[in-house]
């Protein structure tokens, strides 16, 4: 597949930089991105800002409009992305979505190139990481899983936190490049075992969501100010990130999606599939986890009853309308 006619010219003459008015001379080779999100958009913005050259692919022509105006170069497919880079990150909602980004008829498998290090930030099962590798090494590629944690905040600011499953020898250069889009990358072990610690991070992010969500609803009900209250929580002992970073409460802190009417962000729907991911996990491995199961359950139920495109911070907005339905 012929190289993208933008492609060249910026390798030649460097580019403009979207964040800034000086000429940047990049001397990195294109780094492809294919999802542009919620969060892989940040992703792949941060990129650009760092200087590399960015060949996107997202089935969103707005997002894919909205990136080249910052500087990247568009791509048709998946497969092109990939037939024209050496190193591919990719975030994407789930599992199948992976399968088929990878492994479909225009996926990055189908073009790509001997020696491409492929970086997966999508929250999936970890077989279907596993499986993933297992294809990309019989192309001559290495595939990593490294999802992240943060939310997109984080996301937007480069403060992410990547949680990398592969060959020990490729995390340095993984490092490299997470870097530019995280202040944290962790190596876990062989391919899945990101994905495996991704899927215990956010049961426990569910589980303290909904804690959050029931302290501040009780207390609100018992006459006191949510702002008090929260400030209260964050210098006790039942402070945590959803209290403190992203408090579900309209008002509490600023710019997170609870004082944006639950838009963007993590959406319910998405957390109650990383809930089923630990489920899954859980029986498979054997391991109790009845406040999982039970966050599970809530989120499912959130989905059913219209919650599905919110934020998961929503819980408490599910909580308030449950007390006016008694």
């Amino acid at each position: 597949m012929a190289m993208l006619p933008r492609l060249s010219a910026l390798k030649a003459a460097g580019r403009r930089c979207f964040s800034c008015t000086t000429q940047v001379l990049s001397q990195e080779t294109p780094v492809g991105f294919v999802g542009l999100g919620n969060m892989g958009g940040h992703m792949a913005r941060n990129l650009l800002k760092k200087g590399y050259p960015v060949i996107a692919f997202d089935v969103s022509k707005d997002a894919l409009s909205t990136l080249k105006n910052d500087g990247a170069v568009v791509a048709e497919s998946p497969a092109e992305v990939a037939a024209n880079v050496s190193r591919l990150v990719s975030m994407l909602p789930a599992s199948a979505e992976v399968q088929e980004v990878y492994g479909g008829k225009k996926g990055i498998l189908s073009t790509v190139k001997k020696g491409t290090l492929l970086l997966d930030s999508s929250t999936i099962d970890p077989s279907v990481s596993q499986q993933v590798a297992a294809l990309a090494e019989k192309q001559g590629a290495t595939f990593m899983d490294s999802p992240v944690s943060g939310g997109v905040n984080a996301a937007r600011d480069g403060i992410l936190t990547f949680m990398v499953g592969g060959p020990e020898a490729s995390f340095a250069q993984a490092k490299a490049l997470l870097d530019n889009m995280g202040k944290n990358v962790v190596y876990c072990g062989p391919v899945g075992t990101g994905q495996a610690a991704k899927i215990c991070n956010n049961m426990l992010l569910a589980i303290s969501m909904i804690g959050t969500s029931e302290t501040m609803n009780l207390g609100i009900r018992l006459g006191l100010d949510p702002k008090l209250l929260a400030k209260i929580l964050n210098m006790s002992s039942g402070r945590c990130w959803s209290s403190e970073v992203y408090n579900p409460v309209p008002g509490v802190v600023p710019g997170v999606p609870s004082s944006n009417d639950y838009k963007g962000g993590f959406g319910s729907a998405l957390m109650a599939k990383d809930l089923g991911l630990a489920q899954n996990a859980a029986t498979n491995t054997k391991s109790p986890t009845p406040l999982g199961s039970l966050a599970h359950q809530i989120y499912r139920t959130m989905c059913n009853q219209g919650y599905s495109g919110k934020d998961f911070s929503s819980a408490f907005l599910f909580l308030q309308e449950q007390d006016k339905k008694k």
